[in-house]
């Protein structure tokens, strides 16, 4: 993978399946490339194991072999965000890595997507009326959505639901400006 290193970005090599999930699970790295041809776990095994772990972390397949529509729906299905066909041009390759580490900014979280909007607004200063309609949704369907975040996150207050946002860069100190209408 020296096209990676090259363009600057940090490498951790795995020559099979199982030894690919454990350095996901040490490295925690923002994108993971996966030959579904690994020996052990195939990269559709491994796939499946780190999108059940890490929601919202960018998996992008890649094989010769397996080329057929079928094989690169399965692999959609089993998780994967992208399925490139080797041979490959190397800078289409950056391209969508590029695209894929800058849309993977978020945590992971227990949150739903519709969840991690509500809880950035909030912690952007915005009012339950303000939350609703910015979201086109009712000022009750904001509260239940704010204690779902509660809930799930194991947190008693907004104030601490804010914080969390905060902590796990939902949102930024330059975000932080909402308008509190409402």
């Amino acid at each position: 993978m020296s096209v990676l290193e090259t363009a600057g970005l940090d490498v951790v090599e795995a020559d099979d399946g199982g030894r690919a999930v454990a350095a996901v699970n040490e490295s925690r790295p923002g994108l993971v490339i996966l030959d579904v041809d690994l020996p052990g776990l195939s990269g559709y095994e491994v796939c499946h194991q780190l999108r059940a772990k890490f929601a919202t972390l960018p998996i992008l397949l890649l094989s010769g072999e397996r080329v057929e529509s079928y094989d690169r729906v399965a692999g959609l299905l089993l998780g994967a965000d992208d399925f490139m066909q080797k041979p490959f041009a190397t800078d289409e390759l950056l391209a969508r890595v590029r695209r894929m580490i800058g849309r993977s900014s978020a945590p992971d979280t227990p949150l739903t997507p519709r969840e991690t909007q509500v809880l950035a607004l909030l912690a952007q200063g915005a009012t339950h009326k303000a939350i609703a309609e910015e979201l086109v949704i009712a000022p009750k369907t904001a509260a239940k959505h704010i204690e779902r975040i509660l809930s799930k996150l194991g947190l008693h207050s907004r104030a601490s639901a804010v914080a969390w946002a905060f902590e796990h860069g939902i949102v930024s100190p330059g975000q932080a400006e909402h308008t509190n209408g409402g």
